[in-house]
């Protein structure tokens, strides 16, 4: 059953319910600051205009960047609804898994954060298109090529979350925005607010979410990542027939069908629906998450490729992409990136960190072989043994055999942290050790002891990035060195940003 094209009210059960959260706990006995840090006051450098929406623990307006007029959609969470030091913990997570994702072409970017001693801002890409829930309401329902395209974006922004260690947990229409009003505007993920990271086989027990895409074994208090496959399956639900598979009048009774009722498959408009997206919902929606397709086998599933255009499996998850592109590295680009990691703040690497906790799973500090192997199998990785070697002598610097956390960084921070201007001229800086303004054969070679590096042939080294053939590296031949072969993320924008694309697919 689906609304007219004309509706203005949603379907029923199609009504905007509240997220559930976890009980309030007492109130801090003093402030509590949420960054490590102290900011810029917002104000000074954005002009804050319109409201564009009202959360549960924050409200969104417009803001103009003074510096350049660009316009920025600003998150501001008032204090005092941070009640206890858990509450400043997730927004600090949230700030981190949204610089940890925010590259993805799919996920709305995050431009800076600001904290003064009433709010915490979060500044961040503006989606001016509007949430996918009221396009559905509008729409009705949308069709299996339309739904196909939209739940492989939504459903390829999980993978990627997975892929990065990264639960969601509040997966709903009203938490994907469209970039433009455009008819193909891009759809974009926002509201990372009850993320958490996760690992290999831990447990949560909390019940979050919002009550008509929440996963049976959420009800249940014993959950993992598969709850989010669950709640991506109730989308396509929706996209396709206009309502969810499982409402109530009551939040209760929504539970309670979530938990025993059946799927409906009779009402318009399904018998027009071919069998293999039926095929494709039912295995989302297996209340066995051990049985429920992972979100890189619903990518896999024959119902989302299109034979035409697309390949017979998706794109490599973001670890592996990461690595690969870190593979065809020379050793100064690595050591260059592994200086410009190891400087990032906190804000920026702590999704890398527990990324990197979540493959380290012996907690030994260094991921050996078989632990990657594991992690990318994980993440659906089907490379043979040769390949993963590859990969790991590649992210190996120093040759130890292992991965240590400072490489692990340098192999999988995402470019656009290279492409910064401030972070090149830093990392130049580190090789040029006389600030001379060049980097010689001799300091290379420091450098090369202080990583470690055995055999290294300094003079092809030098040779290749040396433009002038002067025998040394000045700071514009290392630019051009640390830019060249990143897929076009290099290129200057008009306003003098880095236009970064979407290089490496995550």
């Amino acid at each position: 059953m689906s609304s007219s094209s004309d509706s203005t009210n949603p379907p029923p059960g199609m009504e905007k319910p509240a997220t559930v959260t976890p009980p309030p706990a007492p109130p801090p006995s003093k402030p509590i600051w949420v960054l490590p840090y102290k900011t810029q006051s917002l104000q000074n450098l954005y002009t804050i205009g319109k409201k564009l929406g009202q959360g549960q623990f924050g409200t969104t307006h417009l803001c103009t960047e003074k510096s350049t007029g660009i316009n920025y959609a600003c998150k501001s969470i008032p204090k005092k609804k941070l009640i206890c030091k858990e509450d400043y913990d997730d927004v600090w997570r949230e700030i981190q898994i949204m610089h940890h994702l925010s590259e993805h072409a799919n996920v709305v970017r995050i431009k800076g954060t600001y904290e003064d001693r009433l709010y915490v801002h979060i500044v961040m890409e503006l989606c001016a298109g509007g949430e996918l829930f009221d396009r559905i309401v509008q729409k009705g329902h949308y069709s299996e090529r339309e739904a196909a395209k939209l739940i492989k974006t939504i459903v390829g922004v999980v993978e990627a979350c997975h892929s990065l260690g990264v639960m969601h947990r509040d997966l709903k229409p009203e938490n994907f925005l469209f970039l433009s009003t455009d008819e193909d505007a891009a759809l974009k993920a926002t509201d990372f607010g009850l993320s958490v990271f996760y690992k290999p086989g831990e447990t949560f027990f909390d019940v979050v979410g919002s009550p008509y895409y929440v996963a049976p074994e959420v009800l249940h208090k014993h959950y993992g990542p598969e709850a989010d496959v669950w709640s991506a399956g109730v989308i396509l639900y929706i996209l396709l027939s206009g309502v969810p598979p499982f409402w109530a009048e009551t939040e209760l009774g929504i539970f309670r069908q979530i938990l025993q009722g059946k799927l409906d498959f009779e009402s318009e408009p399904w018998p027009g629906i071919s069998d293999s997206a039926k095929d494709l919902i039912r295995k989302m929606l297996d209340r066995n998450p051990k049985r429920r397709l992972s979100a890189h086998e619903v990518l896999c599933h024959q119902w989302i490729v299109d034979d035409r255009v697309a390949p017979d499996k998706p794109l490599d998850s973001a670890v592996l992409s990461r690595l690969k592109q870190f593979s065809a590295m020379n050793k100064l680009k690595k050591m260059a990136l592994r200086v410009i990691a190891e400087r990032l703040s906190e804000e920026e690497i702590g999704g890398l960190k527990e990324l990197f906790k979540m493959i380290d799973t012996d907690s030994s500090g260094t991921i050996t072989f078989d632990e990657l192997k594991e992690g990318l199998r994980r993440v659906g990785s089907e490379l043979m043994e040769s390949e993963i070697k590859d990969l790991m002598d590649a992210a190996d610097i120093d040759n130890s055999g292992t991965i240590d956390y400072g490489e692990f960084l340098a192999a999988t921070v995402h470019l656009n942290k290279l492409e910064r201007e401030e972070n090149l001229v830093s990392a130049f800086a580190f090789f040029d050790k006389d600030g001379s303004g060049y980097i010689t054969i001799d300091e290379l070679q420091e450098a090369c002891n202080e990583f470690g590096l055995g055999d290294v042939h300094l003079d092809e080294m030098i040779k290749e990035i040396d433009q002038d053939n002067d025998g040394q590296i000045d700071y514009g031949e290392f630019a051009a060195m640390m830019r060249k072969g990143n897929g076009g993320v290099g290129r200057r924008t008009m306003r003098g940003n880095f236009n970064l694309g979407d290089a490496l697919g995550v």
